[in-house]
């Protein structure tokens, strides 16, 4: 049993860090795709909300996710206290719903890199417009309860759980939840100056290094095998080393089928292979076989990817020439509409699951995540305004907000 203990643990932790790593994804796909004035600022609000997402989760997040009361059973945790996580804190007092094969620091370390990458969707979907400090102050308010809670829903015993609802690592717990939280910041914040002209037409806005995107996108490609492999919580089992790799297989497919999908439509659609949309449909791919990563064969995870790939392709496009929402990475797309697509598909592979409650699950998680996002960052609004002036985004956020320009070479 010592042996399983110290392998289970020691797979959380090397997992936990995986996931960490993709904090340096998001930053270089983020950074890449921003215009080269507004990078080192970009690259500030990746390392800050990182760190105030570990901070505030050891704070509050981790106790309201996994609560030993309840204000309402099921779906309001109560508010109570994790500081410190002591090593001597049985695992009941901290009210774990399962049996933990492995340490809780180890635990804790898994969870903590999940919220902050939740919290990393949203600094793309912002990028170009919006003040670090009302970002941060709002990275405070869902890494340390917006986020715990509807996690809570899922996996911490709560009424999603209860009902059947089936979300393997999270394409709706954590990249729904940061795509909602992210529709809701961009619909206060409003577009990049010169993203729209008078008329309503979508003007390009290149990004400023598209291998380090590019860079960026194989670095989550990477983490999501500690993301999606992780999340089967052992490996010291012959059952759950072939699960293990089986997810491993399936997340790398499904990636891959992501890819080639939004090729060749961009290749159909315009003539050209588009290197962004291509990336695209690597996120959309892993995204849309997170929720189910275990079960299906690998041929199976391809399609999944696929099905992500084309949807991610169509709804950029909807999103920024129908809807007029500005979203520089296509975040809302890759991670939310996708998202709920990989919830969805869950019950065509696995007959256990049943559609209903992945439909429940959908509208709770969104829902909740959009409206408590909304009400919070209305109030940090009114009290620090979110949007940098037009004069600001004119010579760029690093000249405004940070003081440092990442190329001081490039005029």
């Amino acid at each position: 049993m010592e042996i399983a203990f110290a392998l289970d643990t020691f797979y959380a932790v090397m997992a936990g860090a995986l996931v960490m790593f993709m904090a340096a994804g998001f930053t270089m796909l983020e950074a890449g795709l921003v215009q080269k004035k507004d990078v080192s600022e970009i690259v500030t609000k990746n390392i800050g909300l990182y760190s105030i997402a570990c901070i505030m989760y050891l704070v509050c997040g981790f106790a309201l996710m996994y609560p030993a009361e309840y204000i309402f059973e099921g779906i309001i945790p109560s508010i109570s206290t994790s500081i410190g996580l002591s090593t001597s804190l049985p695992n009941e007092e901290i009210g774990m719903p399962y049996g933990m094969d492995y340490s809780q620091q180890a635990d804790f370390f898994f969870q903590v890199v999940f919220v902050a990458t939740a919290m990393s969707i949203v600094s793309g979907a912002v990028a170009g417009r919006m003040k670090l400090l009302p970002f941060f102050l709002f990275a405070i308010v869902l890494t340390g309860f917006i986020y715990p809670i509807q996690g809570y829903w899922n996996w911490g015993g709560g009424f999603l759980s209860s009902m059947g609802y089936s979300d393997y690592a999270g394409s709706g717990t954590v990249h729904l939840c940061g795509a909602a939280a992210a529709l809701a910041v961009v619909l206060v914040l409003g577009p990049r100056k010169g993203k729209y002209a008078a008329d309503g037409t979508s003007l390009p806005m290149p990004g400023s290094n598209i291998p380090m995107a590019a860079l960026g996108v194989w670095i989550l490609w990477l983490g999501w095998f500690g993301f999606n492999g992780g999340s089967e919580l052992i490996v010291s089992t012959e059952a759950s080393a072939i699960a293990v790799s089986q997810v491993f297989l399936n997340t790398n497919m499904a990636a891959s089928g992501g890819v080639v999908t939004a090729i060749l439509i961009s290749l159909f659609k315009t003539g050209k292979m588009d290197v962004t949309m291509a990336m695209n449909g690597a996120i959309a791919g892993l995204v849309a076989i997170t929720a189910g990563p275990s079960v299906p064969s690998a041929g199976a995870a391809v399609l999944i990817g696929a099905l992500g790939g084309a949807l991610v392709y169509f709804s950029i496009l909807f999103f920024d020439r129908t809807l007029k929402l500005d979203d520089p990475v296509g975040a809302i797309s890759a991670h939310g509409i996708v998202g709920i697509l990989g919830v969805l598909v869950v019950p065509l592979t696995n007959t256990e699951v049943s559609l209903v409650p992945q439909l429940v699950g959908v509208v709770s998680i969104a829902g909740f995540t959009f409206i408590a996002s909304y009400i919070a960052i209305s109030v940090i609004n009114s009290v620090l305004p979110i949007r940098a002036s037009d004069e600001e985004q004119y010579v760029g956020l690093d000249v405004s907000e940070i003081g440092v320009e990442a190329y001081p070479e490039f005029k």
